[in-house]
Formats: C-alpha cells, sequence, structure tokens
C-alpha cells in the first residue's frame, strides 16, 4: 500500500515549503538502485535529464506511488515528471578535508523557469545522509519571499558552469539563456536548516524553496540522493530540453 500524507503535512509542507517524509522506498528497492548504479552497463542507458525515459531502473523511481503519489497530493493535481538525476559526493580521501563538493544555495525556479509556477522535487536519500557527508539543506519559509537576487557562485565549495539553453514560450517565442550555477545572496546562516535524511526517506519541497548541500567531509560515507522534479499537468516548462513532460503513468498518479 503507498504512503498517504495527512492534512497537517500539507500545511507544514505549505508553511515550510518543504516536507520530509519517512520510508518513501524500502531498503531493499535502495539496494537494488545501488546495485544497477554499481554495474558497468548501466552507464549506457543514461539520457541526461531524461534518463527516466531510456532507464527503467529509474523510470520506476519517478513514477513510484510513493513519490509521484504525493507529488500528486502537494501539488493538488496530476503530475508531470520533468527530470531526474543522480547526485553521488564522494566521502573525503585519506590527508583531505573534503569530498565531493556542494551546489550552492539556490531555487529551481531559476533553472527551471515554468508556467504557472508548479515545479517541486523530490530528492530521494539512498543511503543516510546529513551535514557531515553532504546532505540537504533548507531554508523553511523562503518559497514565501519570491526569487531572490542572484550571483554566480565562486565558492570553492560548491560546484561552478555556465550553459546556454534556449527557451520557448506557449505561443512559440524562442530565445537563448544562459543558466549558471546560482548562488543566493544575504542568507542568513541561523536560518538555513541541514537536514538528516536515512537511506529511502526523501524530502519534498517546492521550485522556490531555497535549498543546496555543503562538501563531503566525512572520510568513509559518500553521499547518494536521487532527485526528481514534477510539474502540475496544467503547467508549461520553458527550457525546451525538458519542455516535453512526461505523464506518470495511471498505475502510480493516485496515492
Amino acid at each position: 500500500m503507498s504512503i498517504s500524507i495527512t492534512q497537517d503535512q500539507i500545511a507544514r509542507w505549505m508553511r515550510d515549503g518543504y516536507l520530509q517524509v519517512s520510508d518513501l522506498l524500502t531498503l531493499e528497492e535502495v539496494r537494488q538502485f545501488m546495485d544497477h548504479e554499481a554495474d558497468p552497463e548501466t552507464p549506457k542507458l543514461r539520457n541526461g535529464l531524461r534518463t527516466h525515459l531510456t532507464d527503467p531502473v529509474w523510470k520506476y523511481l519517478a513514477h513510484h506511488p510513493n513519490v509521484a503519489g504525493i507529488a500528486r497530493q502537494l501539488l493538488d493535481g496530476p503530475p508531470r515528471i520533468v527530470q531526474t538525476m543522480y547526485l553521488a559526493k564522494a566521502a573525503a580521501r585519506e590527508g583531505e578535508e573534503k569530498g565531493g563538493i556542494g551546489i550552492s544555495l539556490h531555487q529551481d525556479t531559476h533553472y527551471l523557469p515554468n508556467e504557472p509556477n508548479t515545479l517541486m522535487a523530490c530528492w530521494i536519500a539512498m543511503n543516510d545522509t546529513d551535514a557531515d557527508n553532504g546532505g540537504l539543506c533548507v531554508v523553511p519559509g523562503s518559497h514565501k519571499k519570491g526569487l531572490r537576487h542572484t550571483s554566480l557562485n565562486t565558492d570553492p565549495e560548491h560546484a561552478s558552469w555556465e550553459t546556454e539553453h534556449t527557451l520557448r514560450t506557449r505561443d512559440g517565442r524562442e530565445w537563448k539563456q544562459t543558466i549558471y550555477s546560482y548562488h543566493i545572496d544575504g542568507i542568513e546562516n541561523e536560518t538555513i536548516v541541514k537536514l538528516a535524511v536515512p537511506a529511502g526517506s526523501g524530502v519534498f519541497f517546492t521550485g522556490m524553496t531555497i535549498h543546496g548541500s555543503y562538501a563531503n567531509r566525512s572520510h568513509t560515507r559518500p553521499r547518494f540522493a536521487f532527485p526528481v522534479h514534477y510539474v502540475r499537468e496544467d503547467t508549461w516548462v520553458l527550457r525546451t530540453d525538458v519542455q516535453e513532460t512526461t505523464q506518470v503513468e495511471s498505475a502510480y498518479a493516485t496515492s
């Protein structure tokens, strides 16, 4: 039987902009995913941010009733899959202060503009994650304050990149836009919550919720996570590389 969240949890989501939910996946499902990722044949199934279309294991997670079903509840309508990712962050090597670096605090709407803005994500922990091994951080209530001013990240604690994307509106207007590793300015440290998310549990958050992660400072614990991004079915995603969203299969469309 799939998980269904309560009205109190929905109210918490609306207040905080995120919701942590335990046991979205069984530990056996987590093990199967990690075994799949360790298979040397698995990279042949990669299709960038749309690997859920070419890899049956990624598809299974993106359509999972505990993930897509809760997304439906939070969106108050049928969800469509925008993109999927696997984020593996290595532990620090002997003699090094940190291993895999983090993602600067940001809002996903900067990366995935959409109209109306229904963008949300589910970040699934594939091993026990916390502040020590570069786990997820959020700023509660930040989704209520609009899109924040950003600068290009220059902190070596976080990844930096620039990519050019084509954006297209519903009426066919197109333009090129450079999307870079956004860093939101002016966030006070005491407002950042560093989450501890056990393997198989997940965090749902809105496209306006400020979140990110820091470097892995553990020498024994890598960090693995699988995020899925959804929009409600009436939403237009402007980036053309992920504009063709995927309907959640009917078997998983209800929670």
